[in-house]
């Protein structure tokens, strides 16, 4: 159950960056766009836990996760920060 879990999760990062870039092209919000890299960073990151935890769990991906994670966030937090200005 936890795999199908998994997978849900990067499935709707996934959607959520597809809408979010569609709106970008549309509007051309850079918020829009650091937005949709953060969430395509949470499906990597999701993607990851999946291969990780289920397709190879004698390998430790923890550390990656955790990169991909923190760029994904930090991204968002940088344009959160410019929008403020």
């Amino acid at each position: 159950m936890a795999e199908l879990t998994y997978l849900l999760c990067a499935l709707v990062s996934i959607f959520c960056a597809w809408l979010l870039v569609r709106n970008y092209f549309r509007t051309r919000l850079r918020l829009a766009l650091l937005a949709c890299i953060c969430f395509a960073g949470l499906a990597l990151n999701n993607i990851l836990l999946f291969v990780d935890l289920v397709v190879t769990p004698e390998v430790d991906l923890r550390i990656p996760r955790a990169m991909v994670a923190l760029l994904a966030v930090g991204v968002l937090a940088f344009g959160l920060i410019l929008e403020d200005r």
